[in-house]
């Protein structure tokens, strides 16, 4: 038995105020403070997650606003790609997909604010960084200060501001905009852009920057934000597991990320700057704060990481117990690009081929609108946060006493606490990807003069624990419970069981076992089974109150509609009343459309030649092949959609299971996807991406046994499993979805 100790260390002064907002964008009752931002006095922690419009439908717009809200997302944050927007000077589309102002309005009648990430240069895997090529073959020294550059930003900016109307002035849905992005050695040049975008008629109560990768950021002009990514395609092919993606995996004080981005900025010829050992600088006038939690993971030809869920929830976990008090997802909804040849590549400059079409980076809501794993994950931890934000501002973040000896060290347990010496939070992670922990030895944590649980306990693999620490349920001191905290409703606190954990709570003093049940356990204590983890939803409504919601089926709501809920004859969704402490089970609106499942028809029109081992290198990095090269080696399908799926009212998904190298789905000749394998189904909107045409064909590049690109390993256990060429589709199969319906009496 091992007993872990900490002793948790306060402010070591009163709160200071930030230097934001700035007199005139003081609204919204937004302030900031070096230890969290305020609304109306009190910390509130923003969530927010990454959606970009011009990569989204316009008829989804919508859906997707209410999918974040579900999930607990406060804030959509969105990049401006100026590439997408003009193709050629003076040349400003702000038409159907690309209407930025109808995109916020859509958002904020969902009641989600927005952060706008206005660049001019963006990256976001786009080409030229977001730059239109007109503006990168101009002779300026772009992302600086040169005149001659300045002038066409002022230009967009102009642009970008009429196209907006009013809606980034203080007031407004825009409550913070992100100047230009991983810009690292040029702090006067984000001065000039926050200039000029207020000269333009742009401001908002938040100005923010990137600040990973060391980067220098002018003093109290801008709100410094940070990243974590646990895996990323910006590394070589046959790299191992970079220690800069390992470190998220552990609890510590230091923000910086040196490698996010540093391929590009080596590319782009920036200097190299070096993140600081320790980023626990008592000095620093903003509170820790990220824009960049790996919501997934982009896919390169070179590389091709997938997360799972832990690996995304776990990361999001650790931030929080580090202190953070905003948390902030790339990419929190997945998209297409609108058009072929907009995404990052080595034939424009840049050190990675991505997929061409396909921006679904394994995000929390994929391209195709389904919701995947992370996103149950991560709303149980947005729940938490939306509850307890107003408390966590007051908490100062701990470390134990004794730490991982580095980042190979897979047996000492990894925690930490945020505590103000009376109340707080116990965090724990057991989870690392690809170099996997075991459970732990039986441990207790001794905190000050806390000791919990009662006897010794193995912390399970796969363990993201948050338990609660000193507070008061009914008038009671709850000094501990070992079940994660998901919400409070009206004096209810709500816990949830992790997975192999036995559930005790300490009530002044009295330390019991509890059997986690549906029903209360204690007054004002309901602990449910970890089973119901992934099932459970926690809607905020008006005048600050919250319903806790039980459905197996996706659901969405904004502050404006009732909850809707699709999938599935009849979905069962309940809401928990916590004044009889029952369960009320809602009935479901509208008519009933069945849920049709069935294969595909698919015909093989050719078949594959012999793959390439390669197609060509940029320094260590495999290039994708030429469109010829494709077309050349790839095996044609046909596929045959029954008719139903091409319905509206199915609102039908495709689902492809396959095997190779690249795959593309064309409509009428004309790709309207992709795919580089990584092992993970592909999931298409047959609405979305207009596969109600007759001409329908999948085409795949078989992957060479000789090829040497990283694969993950699920993906690298078949692909070694053959000598020959790899080329396979196990199946094509298309679902219902159905329409989004009304819950009854929520």
């Amino acid at each position: 038995m091992t007993e872990l100790t900490l002793s948790p260390r306060g402010w070591d002064s009163p709160p200071r105020t930030a230097p934001m907002p700035a007199a005139g964008e003081e609204v919204l009752g937004l302030a900031v403070t070096d230890r969290a931002v305020l609304r109306d006095g009190a910390p509130w922690i923003p969530v927010s997650g990454e959606l970009h419009y011009s990569r989204i439908p316009r008829a989804r717009w919508g859906e997707r606003a209410r999918q974040l809200r579900a999930g607990g997302i406060s804030v959509a944050s969105t990049y401006v790609f100026w590439l997408h927007h003009s193709p050629e000077r003076g040349v400003a589309d702000f038409e159907g997909q690309n209407d930025v102002a109808a995109f916020i309005d859509e958002c904020a009648a969902s009641g989600l604010e927005v952060c706008l990430r206005i660049g001019p240069w963006a990256h976001g895997e786009a080409r030229n960084g977001g730059f239109p090529d007109w503006v990168q073959e101009q002779p300026v020294i772009h992302r600086s200060d040169d005149p001659v550059y300045l002038d066409l930003v002022r230009e967009w900016f102009g642009q970008l501001a009429a196209a907006l109307g009013g809606r980034a002035r203080p007031g407004g849905p825009i409550i913070a905009i992100q100047l230009e992005n991983e810009l690292y050695d040029r702090p006067e040049h984000l001065s000039t852009l926050k200039r000029l975008a207020r000269e333009a008629g742009m401001s908002a109560p938040l100005w923010t920057a990137t600040a990973w990768g060391g980067a220098e950021l002018p003093t109290d002009e801008v709100f410094p934000l940070y990243g974590g990514y646990g895996d990323g395609f910006w590394t070589e092919p046959d790299a191992p597991w970079d220690d800069s993606f390992r470190a998220h995996y552990f609890f510590s004080h230091v923000w910086d990320d040196p490698g996010v981005g540093a391929d590009v900025r080596e590319a782009q010829g920036f200097s190299a700057a070096s993140a600081p050992e320790n980023d626990d600088d008592e000095a620093s006038v903003f509170p820790p704060a990220t824009c960049e939690l790996g919501g997934g993971m982009a896919t390169a030809y070179h590389r091709r990481p997938r997360p799972s869920a832990l690996d995304v929830a776990a990361v999001a976990h650790i931030k929080v117990g580090n202190g953070s008090m905003w948390q902030g997802y790339y990419m929190y909804a997945g998209g297409t690009n609108p058009g072929p040849g907009l995404h990052e590549s080595q034939a424009t400059g840049y050190p990675n081929d991505m997929v061409p079409l396909s921006y679904d980076f394994h995000a929390a809501i994929g391209q195709s609108g389904d919701v995947t794993p992370s996103y149950a994950l991560l709303r149980g931890q947005h729940a938490f946060l939306s509850a307890f934000g107003e408390i966590l501002g007051d908490l100062h973040s701990s470390l134990p006493d004794v730490l991982p000896t580095g980042l190979d060290d897979a047996e000492t347990v990894r925690w930490a606490v945020r505590s103000d010496g009376d109340r707080g939070f116990l965090f724990v992670n057991r989870h690392q990807p690809h170099l996997g922990l075991a459970d732990s030895a039986p441990v207790q944590f001794r905190i000050g003069d806390l000791v919990l649980p009662s006897e010794p306990v193995a912390i399970p693999a796969g363990s993201l624990s948050r338990w609660p620490l000193g507070l008061s349920i009914n008038g009671e001191r709850l000094d501990w419970a070992t079940a994660s905290v998901l919400t409070v409703l009206d004096e209810t606190l709500v816990l949830v069981a992790d997975e192999g954990v036995p559930v005790e709570i300490s009530v002044n003093g009295v330390v019991r076992a509890v059997e986690p049940s549906w029903t209360p356990v204690a007054d004002g204590l309901l602990v449910l089974p970890s089973a119901l983890a992934h099932d459970l939803w926690v809607r905020e409504v008006s005048g600050g109150g919250r319903v806790l919601l039980h459905s197996p089926a996706p659901l969405t709501w904004s502050d404006r509609s009732p909850v809707t809920v699709r999938g599935g004859n009849n979905p069962e969704v309940a809401s928990y009343d916590p004044a009889s402490g029952r369960w009320r089970k809602h009935d479901i609106a509208d008519r009933e459309v069945p849920a049709l499942s069935s294969e595909v028809g698919l015909r093989l029109e050719r078949a594959g030649e012999a793959a390439a081992s390669d197609y060509g290198f940029g320094g260590e990095r495999h290039t994708a092949p030429s469109p010829g090269r494709f077309d050349d080696l790839a095996a044609v399908y046909r596929l045959e959609l029954p008719e139903w799926s091409l319905e509206q009212a199915h609102d039908a998904v495709l689902r492809i299971d396959w095997a190779g190298d690249v795959a593309e789905l064309r409509v009428g000749g004309v790709a309207v996807d992709d795919r580089y394998w990584d092992g993970s189904t592909w999931t298409i909107s047959v609405l979305d991406l207009g596969l109600a045409a007759a001409d329908v064909t999948l085409h795949v590049l078989p992957l060479s046994a000789e090829s040497t690109v990283w694969v993950p390993e699920s993906a690298r256990a078949r692909r070694t499993a053959t000598t020959d060429d790899l080329l396979a589709v196990d199946a094509v199969r298309v679902s219902s979805r159905g329409p989004w319906r009304e819950v009854v009496g929520t």
